[in-house]
């Protein structure tokens, strides 16, 4: 006969083996083996149930390994409460104010962005966030008509307003004393001459349920949830009614503000903006860039700390949403360093949401451009650029309102056009110096309507919002006052000077040259903020009287770049007093020192009292202090569209004077 063993029964609670299929083995004993994670309960409980779908049983018919979700406990016992005085007492007792403290506390956390609410607690809590609503008496429902005035009526008498004929009279003189006819429906009112048409159909532009349904698909799949906005407009492409949701339906989501396109602002703004919205959620400012991005890492590492407050999932889900053309694929697309996303410089380029991953916790969700609705004009959605320009049929009609929120100077330097009257005026112009005319030499107006449309969308035109923004007078001085104030003459008190400090000021000037020198500096006052350079025209004039015979007047004409200053009111950014330079120009007449000046407001011709001009060698040291006054720079800061590369356009910004100076190409040798 064999031999046989018995073998221990099998003990049920935890078991310490470290094998896979153990869903109670030791956390820190789990080998991967190159798996991304380890297999949780719910997964080896189901490939339990795939292995063993019956219990084992030996040949006596007893149970010797049990199925999966099966007890040991034969069926049909019944199982007791044990009787205990706890089951029918308080748990805990709570005092008011240890009730009202807990209530404000919670709700301090709740508002506040920058606190996460880890775990919640078991207790009812929402019965302490109860509203005062005035809820619609329901009257049918607590007394049914028919139990007052049918068959079945219980009630000897109703319940009306009016207990005689004398209060039910004056209740109608009443209401014929407030009758309003404004309010009442039932009137027969003439049609009105005209009727307002519908909107087009491209005004729709990202309200359609398509749309709606795919923006609460990535709200529904995200844990955090980036609202992009616009930096040039941004309560302008904010969405309260999503805000709303976020907060009334989907309370345990992360909102997060990144503020787009921060390159096309002057960084103050985006300092300001990014103050204030920071105030209501965590507000990032960004520049979307595949090679030099701004902001990049901060958005990363914001998004890695939400990853590590959800370490329970084995990833995060970041949904990107917003207005249309705000930049939302172009974030995805930096942040990946490479094109993942189609983007456009117009709206509407993404169709359905995308799902992309960032890193092994953290993936990316894109978003079409939704439109929220509101009380906004057709201007609005245009300038917002919700709409495509090439679906307008009057784009001129939208070329006035640009023209009231831009400065003339963007508009003239952008375009290189200086004087214009009218709107039909400024197409006008800018179609004849583009090329863009139609047969007879007429001007395209919806050809350069729709340039100009383009030019505003893609930030081509200077343009930022800071009507909210409350200014401190940081920048005071000049640069709150208008040009004519600044342009003031300042009295001079130092009258009492000898004159012959003229003199000795007078010698101490280097012009070396063969013969006296006239050194004249013409300024032309180009004020304006586009990208075009400003142009200094330095004539050197020799007399002919001292120079040989033979010899004719030269002229030397350089042009050097200068940085133009913005006309802003209050709003430049705050920088020194540009000091005058000297340079030394060596031409075939002799050698020149000439000192140029930052800025010149006006091009003036200093006489004396019989209407002489002044050389400035002639001119007398108070008449030298009042040229450098008018000369000095009036305003402080300078302008970010000259300063900043925005769209490429300063790239070949500071032009050294030396380097204006044509050189011979050497001759190209030609071998036979």
């Amino acid at each position: 006969m064999a031999k046989t063993v018995r073998r221990a029964k099998k003990k049920e609670g935890f078991q310490k083996g470290g094998h896979s299929m153990n869903p109670d083995r030791p956390a820190d004993k789990v080998k991967l083996n190159g798996a991304p994670h380890a297999r949780d309960r719910s997964t080896i409980k189901r490939l339990r149930m795939y292995r063993s779908g019956k219990a084992r049983y030996n040949r006596k018919g007893r149970m010797v390994q049990a199925a999966a979700f099966q007890n040991t406990v034969a069926p049909g016992t019944q199982a007791r409460v044990e009787p205990n005085q706890k089951w029918f007492g308080n748990t805990k007792v709570i005092g008011q104010q240890s009730l009202q403290k807990f209530q404000e506390e919670m709700g301090k956390v709740m508002r506040d962005p920058y606190q996460v609410i880890m775990r919640k607690t078991t207790l009812p809590i929402s019965l302490l966030n109860e509203k005062a609503k005035t809820a619609r008496v329901h009257i049918l429902d607590t007394e049914p008509y028919e139990s007052v005035f049918g068959n079945k009526k219980t009630r000897k008498k109703p319940s009306f307003k009016i207990e005689n004929f004398a209060d039910f009279a004056k209740k109608a003189d009443d209401m014929l004393e407030n009758y309003d006819e404004t309010k009442d429906g039932d009137l027969v009112r003439e049609e009105p001459d005209s009727h307002d048409l519908p909107p087009e159909w491209f005004m729709k532009a990202g309200q359609s349920k398509r749309i709606w349904n795919e923006l609460y698909k990535v709200i529904d799949s995200s844990d955090v949830v980036i609202q992009v906005l616009d930096a040039r407009d941004p309560m302008g492409t904010r969405s309260k009614l999503i805000e709303k949701y976020m907060r009334t339906e989907k309370p345990h989501k992360h909102l997060v503000f990144v503020l787009n396109k921060v390159d096309l602002v002057p960084v103050w703004v985006t300092q300001k903006w990014v103050a204030i919205l920071s105030q209501e959620y965590p507000s990032l400012a960004f520049h979307s860039s595949i090679t030099n991005p701004y902001g990049k890492g901060a958005l990363i590492n914001l998004l890695r700390q939400f990853g590590k407050l959800h370490e329970d999932k084995k990833q995060i889900s970041v949904g990107m949403i917003g207005y249309p053309n705000v930049g939302k694929s172009s974030i995805i697309n930096s942040l990946k360093a490479k094109k993942v996303c189609n983007v456009a410089p117009i709206a509407g380029e993404t169709k359905v949401w995308q799902y992309i991953s960032l890193m092994r916790k953290i993936y990316l969700v894109d978003c079409p451009g939704v439109v929220p609705p509101s009380h906004e004009t057709p201007t609005d959605m245009v300038l917002k650029g919700t709409v495509r320009t090439e679906y307008l049929k009057d784009p001129f009609d939208y070329i006035p309102p640009i023209l009231e929120r831009v400065k003339r100077d963007y508009i003239s330097k952008t375009y290189d056009v200086h004087e214009w009257a009218t709107p039909e005026e400024l197409i006008e112009k800018v179609a004849r110096r583009s090329g863009k005319l139609l047969k007879g030499g007429e001007p395209d107006v919806n050809t350069v309507s729709k340039m100009i449309l383009n030019d505003w969308q893609r930030g081509k035109i200077p343009y930022f919002d800071f009507s909210k923004i409350k200014l401190t007078l940081e920048y005071a001085g000049d640069d709150v006052k208008d040009l004519e104030e600044n342009n003031m003459e300042i009295p001079d008190y130092d009258e009492e000077i000898e004159e012959e400090e003229n003199g000795e000021e007078g010698d101490n000037i280097k012009i070396e040259t063969a013969s006296d020198t006239a050194v004249t500096i013409e300024d032309k006052e180009n004020e304006g903020t586009t990208n075009a350079p400003a142009i200094e025209d330095v004539e050197v004039k020799s007399d002919s009287e001292s120079l040989p015979d033979g010899e004719e007047k030269s002229k030397i004409s350089m042009d050097s770049n200068e940085e133009e200053e913005e006309e802003m009111e209050g709003v430049d950014q705050l920088s020194s007093d540009e000091e005058e330079k000297e340079e030394n120009v060596k031409t075939p007449a002799g050698s020149f020192t000439v000192t140029s000046t930052r800025k010149l407001r006006r091009k003036k011709k200093h006489v004396d009292d019989e209407g002489r001009v002044l050389h400035i060698c002639q001119m007398t040291s108070k008449q030298r202090r009042r040229l450098e006054r008018e000369n000095k720079r009036k305003k402080v800061g300078s302008n970010f569209y000259e300063v900043t590369n925005v769209k490429n356009k300063n790239r070949d910004k500071a032009v050294p004077l030396a380097m204006n100076v044509r050189r011979k190409k050497p001759k190209k040798i030609i071998r036979k």
